[in-house]
């Protein structure tokens, strides 16, 4: 194996062993790996919000291809700063303007045709089609569903009667909504806690040298050794 790719998953190995030292309690390894890995995640983001926002749309077109329309949208966004400057910050009012004017016409349409028309076309669709009785429990339930959770978030009428049980039908769908999207989110976290896992396995065989080993033994030792002079320093002298 090439010595450079050996030292990455050598490294890689102690600083997944560094975070996930922090289960036994906070200590000089976890806040080592830690800081550095939001100095490298802003580092990153910043290089690449620097190359993609300056160098790659504004640097290299107006300068190398010569596109002066770039001129515009430049001035623009350089008079966002002049909202340092009490007497000029009026001139970053008209940026902001463009800007928010531009983001509605663009973002609006978009919701309303993935939050709302999509909806409408996955309530309507299944009842008319047709489809295999799973396919219409599916579609009955999703319309009992969207129907009982918009009784609920209706306030108009008291929540009593027909109306109270039918918004009360909603507030259950709307738990499920919520607890299958904790759900996922949980699920996700924990597919890259075993993704981490397995690469720790793997990385305690002898192709890499027993490096999760070698590395939690360390660990543990230091981190021992780290133990006992703090409690040293925690005795009262006598």
């Amino acid at each position: 194996m090439d010595s450079s790719a050996l030292i990455g998953i050598w490294i890689a190995a102690g600083l997944t062993l560094f975070m996930y030292s922090s289960l036994y309690k906070d200590n000089p390894f976890f806040r080592f790996g830690e800081h550095l890995y939001l100095g490298l995640s802003v580092g990153y983001i910043l290089i690449r919000v620097i190359y993609s926002n300056f160098i790659a749309t504004l640097y290299v077109p107006l300068f190398e291809e010569r596109d002066y329309w770039l001129i515009i949208p430049s001035i623009l966004g350089i008079s966002l700063y002049t909202r340092f400057f009490s007497k000029l910050a009026w001139i970053s009012r008209i940026t902001f303007a463009f800007l928010i004017g531009f983001g509605s016409g663009l973002g609006i349409p978009r919701i309303i045709a993935g939050g709302v028309f999509q909806q409408i076309e996955k309530i309507i669709t299944p009842l008319g089609t047709q489809l295999t009785p799973f396919e219409y429990f599916s579609g009955i339930l999703i319309v009992i569903g969207v129907f009982s959770v918009l009784i609920y978030f209706f306030f108009s009428w008291e929540h009593k009667g027909l109306v109270g049980g039918v918004s009360k039908v909603g507030i259950y769908f709307v738990m499920i909504a919520f607890g299958a999207s904790f759900g996922y989110t949980v699920m996700g976290r924990m597919s890259l806690l075993i993704g981490r896992c397995y690469d720790l396995i793997d990385y305690s065989s002898s192709k890499y040298y027993y490096a999760t080993i070698v590395l939690l033994v360390v660990i543990i030792a230091v981190l021992a050794v780290y133990e006992l002079v703090l409690k040293k320093k925690e005795q009262p002298k006598t």
